[in-house]
């Protein structure tokens, strides 16, 4: 194979595919292989959803793009149904992950510059958090395999271990601006956050004033079983950053805040060019109708705990190989005993699709339409892959 024009920062796989449906996707040869990865949690209702398929459709034929210099009719209707179903009371949409978390900072700091507290910048965030890939959110997360050789990281982050409330208020000065966390770690190896510790975080930031900013870009979009897994805590932040399922595939992501807060931001304090443009609002409230339709959550739920108490059994049966279950609905992780990497590479030969994560995780991610019948099947390729594994047989896919 040529020399790829691509820049050299992804090791990739040799899998290439032409098209998906469901829970599927297909080589071009028409090879079928179950995907549990949804594109590392982005295609939240599988591919090829007829309704997002129809929504997206019909609005290439209308109108790409205006820019936000003008009122977008469909950017303003999918803000009002966040609202409507979660703490917010304003959204900025953006294009990524990365983009919303950047926002979401900078929504924070401008709370405190409006309240006549500039010097209220910095940021409490938990060791081993993942928050994207640009200056400041790598810096965020404070990972050294995401810093390293990109200079001086960005200031204004105070790392503590997650879970220790002790820890935070600690470091809660008078120049903290806010604490942000993600309820399920999902790039840290789907590392829960306790409910109990979440509202202790709840409480702390009320307490000392600075604010509770929570990453749902990966739990975020109906993953756990709710909208929004915070809403397992009993909680809500003062700002949150979305992304992944929100767009069903489509590129989109989106910062919510509340009315406290988000009135700080003025026409120029921030913007995009891309952010909430037609054909991506088409999308996203294309799959909000689905993900807000009656049963749909409990069907995550349901599916979830069939999952889960599926592998709990394989963790039983190959103990040699799966040390633990992590994770909450269709957001799960298997904690390995031998390298993830080889647990990636036996799922694979199964041809069963799914993503690799920190502290030596495999993680599974199948859409959130995902059936019984499904979920069967991915079992028992987990089960042969295991095998492999503990037989010496495993092979590259």
């Amino acid at each position: 194979m040529s020399k790829s024009a691509l820049l050299p920062t992804y090791a990739r796989s040799e899998l290439v595919f032409e098209r998906g449906q469901g829970a599927y996707l297909f080589t071009a040869s028409g090879e079928r292989y179950l995907d549990f990865a949804s594109g590392v949690a982005v295609t939240a209702l599988g591919h090829a959803h007829p309704h997002l398929v129809k929504a997206l459709n019909e609005q290439s034929e209308k109108l790409w793009h205006v820019s936000n210099l003008h009122r977008i009719p469909g950017q303003e209707r999918l803000a009002a149904r966040l609202c409507q179903e979660t703490f917010a009371d304003y959204v900025f949409f953006a294009n990524s992950g990365a983009e919303a978390v950047e926002g979401a900072m900078k929504v924070a700091r401008r709370y405190h510059f409006k309240q006549g507290e500039p010097e209220r910048y910095r940021f409490v965030t938990f060791e081993g958090a993942f928050h994207g890939r640009t200056l400041a959110t790598i810096a965020a997360g404070g990972q050294p395999k995401h810093l390293e050789g990109f200079g001086p990281p960005v200031e204004g982050f105070d790392h503590v271990a997650a879970g220790d409330i002790g820890a935070v208020d600690a470091v809660i000065g008078e120049e903290t601006a806010g604490v942000m966390i993600e309820p399920i770690m999902g790039e840290g190896g789907m590392r829960e956050v306790s409910w109990p510790f979440l509202r202790d975080l709840r409480a702390l930031c009320d307490e000392t004033g600075v604010l509770l900013l929570l990453d749902e870009v990966q739990s975020g979009m109906g993953r756990t079983g709710r909208l929004f897994a915070h809403e397992w805590a009993g909680i809500t932040p003062d700002v949150m950053a979305t992304a992944k399922g929100l767009g069903g595939g489509f590129p989109a992501g989106a910062c919510l805040a509340t009315e406290k807060v988000g009135a700080a931001m003025t026409p120029g304090s921030h913007g995009s060019t891309f952010g909430g443009n037609p054909l991506a609002m088409a999308v996203g409230n294309a799959v909000l109708d689905v993900v807000l339709a009656p049963g749909f959550l409990d069907h995550v739920a349901a599916m979830g705990l069939r999952l889960k108490q599926r592998l709990a059994g394989l963790k039983d049966e190959h103990d040699g190989v799966i040390e633990e279950v992590r994770g909450q609905g269709l957001m799960l992780g298997l904690k390995c005993k031998v390298p993830n990497q080889a647990l990636l590479q036996s799922l694979a030969a199964q041809r069963l699709l799914t993503v690799q994560a920190g502290d030596n995780v495999v993680r599974l991610l199948p859409p959130l339409i995902v059936s019984e019948t499904e979920i069967d099947e991915a079992c028992a390729k987990i089960d042969a892959a295991c095998v492999a594994l503990e037989t010496g047989a495993a092979a590259t896919a």
